[in-house]
């Protein structure tokens, strides 16, 4: 499950764990806020502290390249 929420200056989107219970603890919610310049991940870490990622956006336009790529070394061209 995921929510969207439009903010002034933010869309924050928070993914939910809902895997079964069966097959192991659920992790805590993933929160994305994506900004006109970057993407920050923010997830609740085992010490109870937010744990925080900011990628730019060209970051997050190889990650999404990335995920469709077979192992190797890439350079995406800012053209």
């Amino acid at each position: 499950m995921f929510t969207i929420e439009h903010d002034f200056d933010a869309t924050v989107i928070t993914l939910i764990d809902e895997a079964d219970p069966d097959t192991g603890p659920l992790n805590e919610d993933v929160v994305i806020l994506s900004f006109d310049d970057r993407v920050v991940l923010e997830q609740v870490g085992p010490d109870d502290e937010v744990v925080r990622i900011t990628l730019s956006m060209h970051q997050l336009t190889e990650l999404r390249l990335a995920l469709n790529l077979p192992e190797g070394n890439y350079r995406i061209d800012r053209g």
